[in-house]
C-alpha cells in the first residue's frame, strides 16, 4: 500500500512541474484559428513576439530547449486529412518551438531548418495543437517572429 501511495505521488509530481510551466488551458496570447485539411493559403502564418521567462529544457526536459511563455503564443484546431501537418517559425534570431499535441504530448524542437525550427507529423492528429514560440538561451529576451503552419512543408 505504501509503495502505490509513493509512486502515485512520484508520477504526480513528475507532471506537476510541466502543468505549471506551460498551461495550456489559458487564453493563447496570439489568438487561435481552426484549419481543415487542405486549407489555403499555404502556409497559414501568424506574426508573434517570440520569448518569455520560462526555461523549457528545464520545466519539459527531453528535446525542449529555448524560452518560452507561461500561455500559449497560438492555438490551432485542426481537422486533419490525408497530408502532413508542419508547424515552425521563422525568425532572425534562434528560435524554438514547443507544441502540445491533441495526444497530449510534447513536441519540441530548435534548428530543424537552420535557426529555424519545426515539428511536423507525417499522419497528423485532429483537435487542438497549443504552440509556444521561445528565443534560445537564458538571457536571450524576445523576438519578432512569423508561426508557419503548412500541409505542404513551407
Amino acid at each position: 500500500m505504501m509503495k502505490t501511495i509513493l509512486a502515485a505521488t512520484v508520477a504526480v509530481a513528475a507532471c506537476a512541474g510541466a502543468s505549471v510551466a506551460q498551461n495550456y488551458s489559458l487564453n493563447p496570447t496570439y489568438g487561435s484559428t481552426t484549419l481543415s485539411a487542405g486549407f489555403a493559403p499555404d502556409p497559414y502564418t501568424v506574426s508573434i513576439t517570440a520569448g518569455g521567462n520560462i526555461d523549457a529544457g528545464s520545466s519539459l526536459g527531453g528535446s525542449c530547449r529555448g524560452m518560452i511563455a507561461n500561455a500559449p503564443d497560438y492555438r490551432l484546431n485542426y481537422n486533419a486529412g490525408s497530408l502532413p501537418l508542419y508547424i515552425g517559425a521563422r525568425s532572425n534570431a534562434d528560435t524554438t518551438i514547443v507544441v502540445n499535441a491533441p495526444d497530449g504530448r510534447w513536441y519540441c524542437n530548435d534548428d530543424a531548418n537552420g535557426l529555424n525550427p519545426q515539428v511536423w507529423w507525417s499522419n497528423p492528429m485532429s483537435g487542438q495543437y497549443d504552440i509556444w514560440i521561445g528565443t534560445y538561451g537564458s538571457g536571450s529576451g524576445l523576438a519578432s517572429s512569423t508561426l508557419t503552419i503548412s500541409e505542404l512543408g513551407h
